[in-house]
């Protein structure tokens, strides 16, 4: 395992995004913690969840408790192990993902999850997206309030644009850590604030970060028969993969650490091998040729 800087601490290069084993198709308990066993294992140390992790309705901080269940039930030492929640969003009954950024409701949301994770404080808290009925500052002043009260001892923010990286940044100095935006092969348009945390040396860590390359491998290496580009879109990867004995999930992975030394991708999964592999993409070296075929 290969590791990075995250506000300070050394962590995985490869975290486990847990959300998948909370929400629609959630495999069973047994095997969602054997999945965070297994990226344990591999020696991933940062485990990212939320409070509205969960199916529709009633479940709030489903995968939280998950989590602090997977960190009590590990043989092995924990120690060094961050975990990352949100606060600010919400799941009720009809599936909507709902937004509320009010500070009030931030500073609840997270004394609920420090309680559900079990911890003496969160180590990494992220406001999970603005609240446009919200001021932004205000939203951010919660995180700051968090970690003066010593509830969080770091803070992120996610869903955001560049200028508003800037402005939590200035009110949180360097107490802000981190930015998680989606970013993957399919979707690079977060491409400003990646720049933007590699020049303040924020850690970004892409959400979905295997967008496109699951849906190309449906269709075979070549994205064969598809209408929507995959082939051309997506086909680098796999042919890389083949030529390196890997899965295409991997060379993804690996081509989104290059893009700058703060990015940690955080992939789901549902199986314990699948978050196997996804920790070895932090192994993977990719050559300037690899790259220069990957694309920017």
């Amino acid at each position: 395992m290969r590791y990075r800087t995250l506000g300070g601490l050394r962590v995985s290069a490869v975290g486990l995004g847990t959300m998948p084993l909370s929400i629609e198709g959630r495999p069973d308990e047994a095997r969602a913690l054997a999945t965070v066993h297994a990226a344990l294992d591999a020696g991933v140390t940062l485990l990212d969840t939320a409070d509205s992790y969960h199916l529709p309705g009633g479940e709030a901080g489903h995968n939280e408790r998950l989590v602090a269940r997977a960190l009590a039930t590990y043989g092995g030492d924990t120690a060094d192990v961050l975990v990352t929640t949100k606060g600010g969003r919400g799941r009720p009954a009809d599936g909507t993902w709902t937004v509320n950024g009010s500070p009030r409701h931030l500073k609840a949301a997270a004394e609920a999850s420090l309680k559900r994770l079990g911890l003496e404080a969160i180590g990494l808290y992220q406001l999970h997206k603005p609240d446009p009925a919200v001021p932004f500052e205000d939203s951010v002043g919660a995180l700051r309030d968090l970690l003066d009260a010593g509830t969080i001892r770091l803070a992120g923010i996610s869903n955001t644009t560049a200028d508003q990286i800037r402005r939590a940044h200035a009110i949180l100095g360097d107490r802000l850590v981190s930015v998680q935006n989606q970013y993957s092969p399919a979707v690079r348009d977060s491409d400003p604030e990646l720049l933007l945390c590699a020049g303040l040396g924020l850690a970004f860590l892409p959400w979905s970060p295997l967008g496109g390359i699951s849906r190309s491998s449906l269709d075979g290496p070549s994205g064969g028969g598809t209408t929507d580009g995959s082939r051309e879109r997506f086909g680098a990867f796999h042919a890389v993969a083949r030529e390196r004995g890997v899965s295409p999930q991997r060379v993804a992975l690996a081509w989104l650490s290059s893009l700058a030394p703060t990015v940690i991708p955080i992939p789901g999964a549902t199986r314990p091998e699948t978050a196997l592999d996804s920790a070895r993409a932090a192994d993977l070296v990719l050559s300037p040729e690899d790259l220069a075929r990957l694309g920017r």
